[in-house]
């Protein structure tokens, strides 16, 4: 049973999650041979001040 995370800096769409979920699972059916029904996709999306890169806050970065 694949389980797939995407953490992300901001906020997706509800049609983009939709897009992004469908394509995941119809690559691992394809590729890893997993029933559909088998993957589970979860979206973290956090604030930029939650994310750091190079020792600064993204909130903070032009």
């Amino acid at each position: 049973m694949p389980y797939v995370n995407i953490r992300i800096a901001g906020s997706l769409s509800r049609e983009q999650k939709k897009q992004i979920a469908a394509e995941i699972t119809d690559t691992l059916e394809r590729i890893a041979n997993k029933p559909k029904s088998y993957t589970y996709i979860a979206f973290d999306e956090l604030p930029d001040e939650n994310w750091a890169i190079g020792g600064e806050l993204l909130d903070e970065m032009e």
